[in-house]
This record gives structure tokens, C-alpha cells and sequence, in this order.
């Protein structure tokens, strides 16, 4: 036990005691208000954009919902030439959504591009989405 009592003693001075046992500087506590404030806002920020694009996406979902019904009812219906200009409606979540169908012809004769644009207001200021699908002339035969 000689080897520890020759080692010197650390002793503090009085003054380090005191300093350390006082709390935060009116300084300090400002500064950790500030960063805190800081943070809390880039995080209600970031919610928000989530939040806002989550309804967007929701959009984006029913409108093509729609369209593809759209291209479903063409495909059932079997009419040839499909019509181009067409205009409709079709009620989905609790809303209206207004489609419009543009048919271009293609390279082929017997094969068209029919292009389903969508969108919340009638005048389709804003279309929300377009779903572009190609139709083939029906056989006689019934095949497709």
C-alpha cells in the first residue's frame, strides 16, 4: 500500500467547488429554449408537408380508380371506333370525379391510343391523372 500513499492528492480550490455546484446561466438556458424551438418547429414543419402529400397521394389513388374503370367499361363495351372527346362522371370516395377520354390512332389501323385524363372540376383545369391503355379492333369472332 506504499505505492498509493506516495502519489500526490488532487484537491480542488474552493472557488472550482462553488462554481460547479451552481445551475444554468440565464445565457445557457435561453440558448437550450432556442434550440428546442427550433427543432419543434422543423418537426410540426415536416408533419405537415406528410400530411399534405398523404391527400395528394389519396387523390392520385381514386382518380386512377377511376380511369381504369373508365378503360374497363371500353374494353366491355366492344365498340369500334372507340369515340374520341367523350366526357363523363363517376361518383367514388364520397366525390365526383369528371373523366375525359382522348383517342389518337396510331401506326396500326386496326389498333388505337386511347389516353383517360381525370379531374375534380368539370372544366379539368387541374387533372389530377391520365391513364393511357391501347385498344385493338374487336374480331368477329369475339376473341380479342
Amino acid at each position: 500500500m506504499q505505492i498509493f500513499s506516495r502519489l500526490p492528492r488532487l484537491s480542488l480550490p474552493t472557488s472550482a467547488l462553488r462554481y460547479s455546484q451552481r445551475g444554468m446561466t440565464l445565457i445557457e438556458v435561453m440558448v437550450a429554449l432556442l434550440i428546442f424551438g427550433l427543432t419543434g418547429t422543423a418537426v410540426m414543419k415536416a408533419t405537415t408537408e406528410n400530411l399534405s402529400s398523404v391527400g395528394q397521394l389519396q387523390d392520385i389513388t381514386f382518380a386512377t380508380f377511376v380511369a381504369n374503370n373508365r378503360l374497363a367499361q371500353l374494353h366491355l363495351a366492344r365498340e369500334w371506333p372507340i369515340k374520341n372527346n367523350e366526357k363523363g362522371q363517376m361518383d367514388m370516395a364520397s366525390s365526383t370525379w369528371y373523366w375525359q377520354q382522348t383517342v389518337t390512332k396510331t401506326a396500326e389501323t386496326e389498333l388505337i391510343q386511347v389516353r383517360i385524363t381525370v379531374a375534380t372540376d368539370e372544366a379539368y383545369r387541374r387533372p389530377i391523372t391520365n391513364v393511357v391503355s391501347f385498344f385493338a379492333k374487336p374480331t368477329s369472332s369475339g376473341a380479342t
